[in-house]
């Protein structure tokens, strides 16, 4: 097994609150979010804007690429980070997610990032270097100096231990994140105390081999030294994860209906500031991203339901920040 894999597994030990020490506990942001700065942003006048393509990014003293898909007309338009999961990359995670394609169609700027070059995954917050969260923190920056920003109404979107960053920046980036969206990984962070209101949405299938709906160890199929390595790893269940989500962001009166035949969506009723709060649970569904794309050694798809358009849905109907 290789030093990066090993690392990035033991940043899942300490997310999920394993292992000899527990990570240091996120910095609380205050209840009511602090003002953002007022739009248009500085890139709106900016004489050479960033254009789509691959791009590459300084940060903590490592080259850092990204994505870049932007719509049409001036802006300020809104942003989504799009993460990959663990052993893909930007390329993949864009293709598959296709927030790039539908996305920009509905006005959002999309940023597909790149983990650090020789590691299969991203760094959590309080486990360990390369900082991603600082890398994400300073992309965000770089976008709205270089591009016509709406800084109120920028968000998350990941797949796996993408999802699993996506659910620790509602904290660890301290309330700046209108929303975000997790596919199957919301219990790879546990929720964070006194999150700022926001949006989160999660996607998960019962029969998920890698990140099990019902908790317990993942990579169910591991062998080896991974097998070793994620028996030391206990997850909590998904409905429990989204039930703390629930209550550390006061979302009250929890109701479940079924919008697709397969799929089971546990809502809340009453968030506060007009946010949501949904769980879709796919019966029968693995370690997959719902829509159109299949992955079969991932397990089953639900393909009646678009991930990618309920997400861009809710981010559309989000208050901004």
């Amino acid at each position: 097994m290789t030093k990066a894999v090993i690392t990035v597994i033991a940043a899942v030990l300490l997310a999920a609150g394993c292992g000899t020490a527990p990570p240091p506990p996120a910095p609380d942001p205050p209840t009511s979010p602090t003002p953002t700065r007022a739009t248009p942003t500085s890139g709106c006048a900016a004489p050479r804007q960033l254009q789509p393509g691959r791009h590459t990014l300084e940060s903590g003293g490592l080259r850092r690429q990204f994505l870049l898909a932007l719509p049409r007309g001036r802006g300020p338009h809104p942003v989504v980070l799009n993460l990959h999961g663990l052993g893909s990359n930007a390329a993949e995670q864009a293709a598959y997610s296709r927030l790039p394609e539908l996305g920009t169609r509905r006005g959002y700027i999309v940023v597909t990032p790149q983990a650090a070059a020789g590691r299969i995954g991203w760094t959590l917050p309080h486990t360990g270097q390369p900082d991603d969260t600082a890398f994400l923190t300073a992309l965000l920056d770089r976008l709205e100096s270089g591009l016509c920003v709406d800084t109120r109404r920028e968000f998350a979107a990941g797949m796996s231990y993408g999802a699993g960053l996506a659910a620790a920046l509602v904290c660890a980036m301290n309330g700046r994140l209108a929303g975000v969206a997790a596919v199957a990984g919301l219990t790879i962070t546990r929720p964070c105390a006194r999150p700022a209101p926001t949006t989160i949405l999660a996607f998960h299938g019962t029969a998920d081999r890698i990140v099990p709906y019902d908790g317990g160890h993942p990579f169910r199929d591991a062998t080896g030294d991974l097998r070793k390595l994620a028996g030391l790893v206990v997850l909590p269940p998904v409905p429990a994860t989204a039930d703390g989500w629930a209550r550390a962001l006061g979302c009250t009166g929890p109701a479940t209906t079924r919008p697709a035949p397969q799929v089971r969506l546990r809502g809340w009723k009453s968030c506060p500031r007009g946010i949501t709060l949904r769980l879709y649970t796919v019966q029968g569904g693995g370690h997959t991203w719902p829509g159109p794309i299949e992955v079969p050694r991932l397990g089953a798809t639900a393909r009646d339901l678009d991930a990618t358009r309920i997400i861009l849905d809710a981010f559309d109907h989000t208050p901004p920040r």
